[in-house]
């Protein structure tokens, strides 16, 4: 014996079977299935945009510390010094008040044993790295 059924989308939502002999099945309660799908969704999607997020963090440190090293590139080739840096050493940068330059020495303010001269500004210490760009280092290197 057949039921008849006009809508044939009802039969997913009718708690009894539509044919004699059918197995028994309960109705599938579809607004909760379709919020357990949104949810595992949104959990995943948070996951990826969380991963995604590190990696423009990360990526936004390296232009960063790629911008510092322009900047103290150019501020290095727009000072006056006589002598040919080495790859991997430490330079300083003074400003010259008295002739408004930058002068690249290798006397760091420490090392002038008196003092340092007047009218010089200690600006920053510079590191000369492999791929001639320089690096601002911190003074206890």
């Amino acid at each position: 014996m057949r039921i008849e059924d006009k809508d044939p989308a009802r039969h997913a939502g009718i708690e009894y079977p539509m044919e004699v002999g059918a197995p028994v099945f309960a109705p599938i309660k579809v607004v909760e299935e379709k919020d357990k799908a949104v949810n595992v969704a949104r959990q995943n999607a948070k996951l990826e945009y969380d991963r995604i997020m590190e990696q423009a963090e990360v990526l936004m440190r390296q232009a960063r510390a790629l911008q510092a090293r322009l900047d103290a590139t150019e501020m290095v080739h727009r000072s006056k010094f006589s002598f040919n840096p080495l790859h991997g050493k430490t330079y300083h940068l003074y400003y010259d008040q008295r002739n408004a330059t930058h002068l690249l020495i290798q006397n760091g303010p420490k090392d002038w044993s008196c003092g340092i001269p007047d009218n010089w500004v200690y600006s920053m210490a510079v590191k000369k790295l492999g791929d001639s760009t320089w690096a601002v280092v911190e003074e206890d290197q």
